[in-house]
């Protein structure tokens, strides 16, 4: 009796705390401190430039592989976010600037200004248009953003992104 109860607390708790799937998204929004919001649906994103990413193998915090991501273009961030006209006094409060990036499960990943635009680190940054063999739209855990010269790559390796907002330091 005492085994079976335990048996099913372990199966209760493995189903409350397992990771659940991520919703596809259909559209980012980049909101915040600019001009004026900015819709990429995918369509939108079928516009783009894209560029060839080598294979990348995604590492969890402790360093461990987890999956590699094979069949990868993408948009680079910085020739996305090209349009977005950011709301400052000063170029010096560039410096105070930061991005939060939400998936549609609400995981969030932060980057600084500088690191997207002052690093060769921000040079590495894409949305994906295709993995693995397939196009965007068939993509299941599409928007997906990826940051290729990360050491633990898993970290920022975004599914389902739906939201960038652009802030400043108060």
């Amino acid at each position: 009796m005492k085994i079976a109860t335990i048996l099913i607390a372990l199966l209760i708790n493995c189903a409350v705390f397992s990771q659940q799937p991520i919703s596809p998204t259909d559209s980012l929004i980049v909101t915040g401190k600019i001009k004026s919001p900015a819709v990429f649906r995918l369509a939108d994103l079928d516009t783009f430039r894209t560029a060839a990413i080598k294979d990348l193998v995604i590492y969890n915090h402790k360093g461990e592989a987890k999956n590699t991501l094979t069949g990868i273009r993408g948009i680079p961030l910085k020739s996305l976010l090209a349009s977005i006209e950011f709301i400052y006094e000063n170029p010096k409060k560039l410096n105070e600037f930061y991005f939060v990036f939400t998936a549609s499960d609400g995981y969030k990943v932060v980057f600084s200004w500088n690191e997207i635009y002052n690093t060769e680190v921000g040079d590495n940054f894409f949305v994906v248009t295709e993995m693995g063999g397939k196009k965007l739209r068939e993509m299941e855990q599409r928007i997906i953003f990826i940051s290729t010269a990360d050491l633990k790559t898993g970290r920022r390796y975004i599914k389902g992104l739906s939201k960038i907002e652009v802030k400043q330091i108060e």
